[in-house]
């Protein structure tokens, strides 16, 4: 599966304080949360399935990530 690769990446330089670095959430991640927020400004919250607003949000970030690749 694309992810994206991290949303916020990260290089620290060698000179860093900074020992580890986590990951963070995926481009996926990043994008199905912008696509969720939409779908819940437009839709009553009481209206909403969850699952269905998650999957319509992940299908959407699919979406953005392919439209990258073209």
């Amino acid at each position: 599966m694309n992810t994206g690769g991290p949303a916020f990446p990260f290089s620290p330089s060698d000179d860093s304080t900074i020992k580890h670095t986590a990951l963070g959430m995926t481009l996926r991640d990043y994008f199905a949360a912008k696509a969720m927020q939409s779908i819940l400004i437009h839709h009553k919250l009481e209206d909403c399935d969850d699952f269905v607003v998650a999957s319509n949000a992940y299908q959407m970030a699919d979406f953005m990530l392919k439209a990258r690749q073209e």
